[in-house]
């Protein structure tokens, strides 16, 4: 999961815990939108944990090979 995808579960949890007043028979949309709110926080963190280990602040790395004889 990306961080793109990560933010819209919190932006849908939130809508749904803090803007959504209707009622459905079965289903309590306060949960469902705490639960989406959780997973896209979990979400967002390892996937900034992951893009950190891979190098994705720090830019591109690149190796460079010096066609050079060896100092005597």
């Amino acid at each position: 999961m990306g961080i793109g995808v990560s933010l819209i579960l919190i932006a849908v949890g939130a809508v749904l815990i803090w803007a959504v007043e209707a009622s459905v028979s079965g289903v309590d949309l306060t949960a469902i939108g705490w639960i989406l709110l959780i997973v896209g926080a979990a979400g967002a963190l390892l996937s900034m944990i992951f893009w950190s280990s891979w190098g994705g602040w720090g830019g591109r790395r690149e190796t460079v090979y010096r066609d050079e004889p060896p100092p005597y």
